[in-house]
């Protein structure tokens, strides 16, 4: 038990370091961005797909390609425009002909096999495209005609979408949000911040990053995310919150019934945990902690939860509702050991 235990504490305290040498890698061409960094990275651990929101310009593109360089995974970027088709995503069938003049289907692979896609500004294509990605972001394959390929593992899908342009964009379907594990809003650098980007990006430098994980052992870490424990009353905890976001639960408090039209799904409950052990295994810990919840609740939540017109007219963003539940719903307690049977 105690050998078990040591050699657990071990691969931990290795992935930790992984987890910072990633992060230093990345931050010689992002400057900023902490928690962004950190969401994608517990996405990535947790095979999990993230949606990156934001204004032109904050580096959410370099941002992706730099961290599948540092990842050793395969990489490939889709334009998202509005007369891109299902099959420039998936791939299609091409008829060949042999040198004996007999004819047959063979398959051309899309840009979705890869480990790392990068669907930028997802939300300039019509829903019959952006629905080519659900079976590869759920199953992690893609079905074309009456067979069914593989995608390689692991395999991923990062999002990008502009807030402020509503013209010639079409809404992400409600099915295809809830298959992004994180809504990630990826905000203005603060003054140093900024600073420091315009004097590192008009030197007319590149920094060079180096390789820090290959895709053997980003499946390996993933493995050992999942195996992080969860007490009962960590799921307690997000069940509860999870519930406590549907304006029709019993348990729904007042507010949410007055200013949520509809909330969020068993899937927010399963990411919640997923993130929770993510975030503890990059810390080194053995077990999730309700701080790890709580720290991945907004962007699990924000893309599930739907506020109505009340709540607008109020000024309230779903934002507002998710930092309120998280003060209203209470903490479980956990039982003092007495020392009895």
């Amino acid at each position: 038990m105690t050998t078990k235990t040591r050699n657990l504490g071990d691969i931990l305290k290795e992935f930790r370091q992984h987890r910072l040498v990633m992060q230093q890698e990345l931050q010689k061409v992002i400057i900023g961005q902490d928690e962004v960094i950190e969401q994608i990275f517990a996405a990535i651990f947790t095979r999990g797909h993230c949606l990156l929101e934001g204004v032109p310009g904050l580096a959410k593109t370099l941002m992706v390609s730099t961290l599948a360089q540092i990842l050793e995974l395969g990489f490939k970027r889709i334009q998202f425009t509005p007369d891109l088709m299902p099959s420039d995503i998936t791939g299609t069938n091409v008829l060949d002909e042999d040198e004996h003049g007999r004819r047959s289907f063979r398959f051309v692979e899309g840009p979705v096999f890869t480990n790392i896609l990068l669907a930028d500004e997802i939300n300039r294509t019509p829903p019959k495209t952006q629905a080519a990605l659900l079976q590869a972001m759920q199953e992690h394959e893609v079905t074309v005609g009456q067979v069914t390929y593989p995608l390689p593992e692991p395999f991923f899908t990062i999002a990008t979408q502009n807030p402020i342009e509503q013209e010639g964009t079409y809404p992400l379907p409600e099915a295809q949000l809830d298959r992004f594990m994180f809504n990630i809003k990826v905000d203005y650098p603060s003054l140093d911040e900024e600073e420091q980007i315009l004097a590192s990006t008009t030197r007319g430098e590149q920094a060079e990053v180096s390789k820090v994980l290959s895709s053997r052992a980003i499946l390996n870490l993933q493995k050992l995310v999942s195996s992080v424990a969860v007490s009962e009353y960590i799921i307690k905890y997000v069940a509860s919150l999870v519930r406590a976001t549907r304006p029709k639960d019993p348990t729904a408090p007042q507010f949410v019934r007055e200013l949520v039209d509809w909330g969020a799904g068993p899937r927010a409950g399963q990411f919640l945990i997923h993130g929770g052990k993510a975030l503890a295994a990059m810390d080194g810990r053995f077990t999730v902690a309700i701080e790890d919840v709580q720290k991945v609740a907004e962007p699990v939540l924000r893309h599930r939860v739907s506020t109505n017109f009340q709540a607008q007219a109020e000024g309230l963003a779903t934002e507002d509702i998710i930092a309120r539940l998280m003060e209203e719903i209470p903490v479980p307690e956990i039982p003092k050991y007495s020392g009895k049977d």
